[in-house]
């Protein structure tokens, strides 16, 4: 259960909120939850106790989760794909002066590097639906069409240098999927052209190696200093 403190801290210190999950891909139904993600800043005096501030606060609403902003831009800058995907959701409810400085910062975050993360993330999720298909016969459809949208899109953004999270044409496609009129089989053939398309993609990327790590420390460091005058 959430504690009073934690509740606070996202309710009180979030710079940044947005939608996620199916809404913002463009894959929702009639039944799809709506996934709320955020990026909260602890006052920079919360650090100087022996008891810190937390990392990340799952609540106080259902389906909410929460970043400390520090512990946020730590998974941007290892490409972890689900905090990646964060900034770029085009459904923001709420931003202030310290989460549009955030934005402006989603080019440094990102790297090749998304080549690995999207990629591992991908497979370990494949082996979960395989193991589905030997347990029961079927895959769990929802997370196979998710994990064909996450391949495409890691896809693109090794092309393109840019992220783009709603699938556009491909809605009808993947919600083929999502309902099991795809046959395994396919899907598996999908995935698998997928996840070369991506190793072909990384060779001629635009991206750089690796994230602009300064640029984001710098606006951590600023950040913190300015809590502090605030406090």
């Amino acid at each position: 259960m959430i504690t009073p403190e934690a509740a606070a801290l996202v309710r009180d210190h979030t710079v940044y909120a947005c939608v996620m999950g199916s809404r913002a891909f463009g894959l929702a139904t009639s039944g799809s939850d709506t996934d709320r993600r955020g990026v909260f800043l602890a006052p920079t005096p919360l650090f100087w106790r022996f008891t810190k501030p937390p990392t990340h606060v799952e609540g106080p609403a259902d389906e909410q989760f929460s970043w400390e902003l520090e512990r946020f831009c730590e998974l941007a800058l290892r490409a972890d794909p689900n905090v990646l995907e964060c900034l770029y959701s085009p459904l923001v409810e709420r931003i202030d002066a310290t989460g549009r400085e955030l934005l402006d910062l989603r080019g440094a975050f990102l790297s090749r590097r998304a080549h690995e993360t999207f990629v591992r993330y991908a497979r370990g999720r494949r082996r979960k639906l395989e193991a589905d298909v030997r347990v029961h016969g079927a895959p769990r459809w929802k997370h196979a069409m998710h994990l064909l949208r996450l391949l495409a899109s890691g896809r693109d953004l090794l092309r393109t240098g840019e992220l783009r999270i709603e699938v556009g044409d491909a809605r009808e496609e993947l919600l083929a999927v999502r309902r099991g009129e795809v046959p395994w089989p396919e899907v598996e053939r999908r995935m698998n052209r997928l996840a070369e398309e991506n190793d072909e993609a990384v060779a001629r990327s635009p991206l750089p190696p690796d994230p602009d790590r300064a640029r984001v420390e710098d606006f951590l460091v600023r950040t913190r200093r300015a809590s502090v005058s605030r406090a």
